[in-house]
């Protein structure tokens, strides 16, 4: 059978893309592991906040609040910057590049008890920063696709052929033909581009590192909000009890199942831990994903400009989560021929005509 529509990759670009596709044809979804969301959509802080990105990504931060409360997987976070006296400069700028309300020192510290007066000197705070529920946001997009597709797990792609009906894969778990290819292949999009024959983007996988740790002071941490580093040198947020805190690595990396790298959380740990007055004495667990950006790092939605049947979601870095609503409703709007929501220099900042 040839799908419409073939997409290599079951992380939130792909499935998403697939949900809004399967009102446009068969899909076919095409993942190298075991399971859906397996590397960097299963690996995210999963935090929704609107001002989060450059001005494209924001503009698909906007256009996809209204899905997100719709499908009820938002619930109250909070997001706030904490810096130290010789911080003050990026302070500020993430204060106005995030429209964060400052805050006394006195203020922060009665929303998170731990942070230690004598080391935070500003703090800025917002209260639209949300959580979201990625397992069922992801399963929401998966059952959508199979209303009219499948996904196909443990099918890690070997080759593809270019055929006068679209493209051949062949992969681990079989071959597969569909009339139009979406690589949605987080960190081994050019991976995929060069088996298809179509050039790379230049896009490079970053790893970051993430450790979880109890609850400090054994206080319930449950209504506490994000905290941030002044230009995100370190963030820490609630999970289930515990707190999940990073380094904000940006490693390049190539393509693989990642891992933490011990001395870049330790140095991450530490920079959490100066601005609090609870030592981290162990860890829960800690693990790594690859985060993958563009050149310019926005995110990459579009054709191919030298193959009409060749098409890019990619790029999605550390937005792939929040986006996904409104990037994927910009891909069927794209493929189906109908005007996009988003206007249009939003979106060619966001094609890969962008870099010809």
């Amino acid at each position: 059978m040839t799908t419409d529509f073939l997409i290599i990759g079951a992380g939130f670009a792909g499935l998403s893309a697939a949900a809004r596709l399967s009102h446009l044809g068969h899909v076919t979804v095409l993942e190298a592991e075991e399971a859906v969301g397996y590397h960097a959509s299963g690996r995210s802080a999963a935090l929704f906040e609107e001002s989060y990105g450059l001005p494209a990504t924001i503009a698909l931060n906007r256009a996809s609040r209204a899905f997100h409360e719709a499908a009820g997987v938002l619930s109250p976070r909070g997001f706030m910057v904490v810096g130290k006296a010789d911080e003050q400069a990026a302070y500020e700028h993430d204060t106005a590049a995030m429209g964060l309300t400052p805050i006394s020192p006195e203020a922060a510290r009665q929303m998170v008890p731990v942070l230690d007066p004598a080391k935070v000197a500003f703090a800025a705070h917002s209260d639209a920063a949300q959580d979201i529920d990625t397992d069922k946001l992801l399963q929401t997009y998966a059952r959508e696709a199979k209303t009219n597709g499948q996904v196909v797990t443990g099918a890690r792609v070997t080759a593809i052929t270019r055929v006068a009906e679209g493209w051949q894969v062949e992969t681990s778990a079989g071959r597969f033909e569909g009339r139009i290819l979406i690589n949605a292949a987080g960190a081994w999009v050019d991976q995929v581009a060069r088996m298809a024959g179509i050039a790379p983007l230049g896009v490079t996988p970053l790893r970051r590192s993430m450790a979880r740790i109890p609850a400090p002071g054994g206080h319930d941490v449950a209504h506490w909000p994000m905290l941030f580093g002044p230009g995100e040198t370190w963030y820490a947020k609630p999970d289930a009890g515990a707190v999940l805190v990073s380094p904000a690595d940006e490693d390049p990396a190539e393509p693989h199942d990642a891992w933490a790298d011990d001395m870049v959380l330790a140095e991450g740990l530490a920079r959490y831990e100066e601005m609090v007055s609870e030592p981290v004495t162990r860890l829960l667990a800690s693990w790594a994903g690859l985060r993958t950006f563009a050149p310019d790092r926005c995110l990459v939605i579009g054709f191919a400009p030298e193959e009409s049947g060749f098409f890019w979601c990619a790029g999605q870095g550390g937005y792939g989560v929040q986006t996904s609503p409104a990037a994927s409703r910009l891909v069927a709007d794209l493929i189906g021929g109908t005007a996009p929501e988003l206007d249009a220099a939003e979106v060619a900042a966001l094609s890969p005509a962008r870099f010809g």
